[in-house]
């Protein structure tokens, strides 16, 4: 029984797929690598339990994973791809650059990747005809002579001197990002027609002006821009939302495809520590994904998704964030963070979720005052959920 080109998962839905829709090497494959070593599929063999039928539910992972040649598999969010570009723009700094205004229909992930991609292609080539980033660097290069006026003078073997010069060149850091993330989307197997063919292009003007070295989506933060390269911050921010989501290579024939997939529970984290970053109101400060380490021998360690802090610098309140919609908190949950408060000696306790549970939590579980929070991706929410936040 084939199975059309895309295949489409919805995130939590199981799908049923009989025994014979792909070659058994394929889900074989897709239980290897995404099941037993990154457990963003949970892949259920054929059994009686399962009608005998292949079974793929996504955990929390949304994306695009090439198939080779039997085609793609298509994972959609639950929730709307609307609110889904919302938490990608805060996440990512980008809510105040309107890259997805009304500029193209954006119907699907790949729609959404390919979109990126353009866009990224678009504003590096656009930065190399006005002249690719340059700076000086220091560098000590051995001598085995010294030119004089009237003579050159050979050293010994065992003395070594050394000139200290600058070098003005465009094989920087922040140009070496981009060349190697523009290299990666063009051998990923995820564009097609006009956005692969300016991807190509920017990655070959990109590579003609610096090597394209392995980078992390860590060396896309934190950067230091001047008034020489300020535009190299949008650049990099869609760099590092491309690096972090790309999976490792899978070859397919002649060609190496990579599947890209969002972990939505942590894109979600990201959106509420960026927008409370942006609108907590001094002297509170917000920090994410703290440690913090429990006994007498640091025993135990905890990374806390979001505390905040007062104006005295104490730690007033655990959030941590939960992308499921329950009828109610899971008693797991409510430990969890009672937990983390009293790791930090905090009387408050919030449990957010990206949508209000029928059955609200609100109780004292010792000394600490536990809540559910509804927090969606948009900036009403946002603001009634900050409120409550204070209530």
């Amino acid at each position: 029984m084939p199975l059309p080109a895309v295949l489409t998962l919805t995130e939590y839905e199981p799908r049923r797929l009989p025994a014979d829709a792909l070659p058994t090497a394929v889900f074989h494959q897709l239980w290897h690598d995404y099941d037993q070593h990154g457990r963003q599929l949970e892949v259920t063999f054929p059994s009686p339990k399962t009608d005998n039928q292949w079974q793929l539910t996504a955990l929390g992972w949304v994306g695009l994973i090439p198939l080779g040649q039997h085609g793609m598999l298509h994972i959609h969010p639950k929730t709307p791809l609307t609110n889904l570009f919302r938490l990608w723009e805060v996440a990512y700094g980008l809510q105040d650059t309107h890259l997805l205004d009304g500029q193209v229909a954006i119907a699907t992930l790949q729609d959404f990747y390919q979109h990126l991609a353009y866009l990224l292609a678009r504003k590096a080539l656009r930065r190399a005809q006005q002249g690719v980033y340059r700076a000086y660097l220091t560098e000590t290069r051995p001598l085995s002579v010294i030119r004089s006026q009237i003579a050159h003078y050979p050293w010994p073997p065992q003395i070594q001197p050394t000139c200290r010069f600058q070098e003005s060149t465009t094989d920087l850091a922040d140009n070496q990002i981009v060349a190697f993330t523009l290299s990666q989307i063009a051998r990923s197997g995820l564009c097609a027609g006009a956005a692969q063919t300016a991807v190509r292009h920017a990655a070959r003007v990109w590579q003609s002006a610096a090597t394209p070295y392995p980078f992390t989506p860590a060396d896309c933060v934190g950067r230091v821009y001047s008034r020489l390269n300020q535009d190299y911050a949008l650049l990099h921010a869609l760099c590092r939302f491309f690096l972090e989501h790309q999976g490792p290579a899978r070859q397919t024939g002649d060609h190496a495809m990579r599947p890209f997939l969002i972990n939505m529970a942590r894109l979600y984290e990201r959106f509420v520590a960026a927008w409370l970053d942006d609108h907590l109101l001094v002297p509170w400060r917000l920090r994410a994904q703290e440690t913090v380490t429990v006994g007498a021998h640091d025993e135990l360690q905890f990374t806390l998704d979001l505390v905040l802090y007062d104006e005295y610098g104490r730690p007033h309140t655990v959030l941590d964030t939960k992308y499921k919609t329950p009828e109610s908190a899971a008693t797991s949950d409510v430990s969890q963070v009672v937990t983390y408060a009293q790791a930090k000696g905090c009387r408050e306790a919030v449990l957010v979720y990206p949508q209000a549970l029928a059955r609200p939590l609100d109780v004292h579980v010792g000394d600490v005052h536990v809540r559910s929070l509804a927090f969606a991706p948009d900036e009403k929410a946002g603001g009634e959920f900050l409120a409550a936040l204070w209530d």
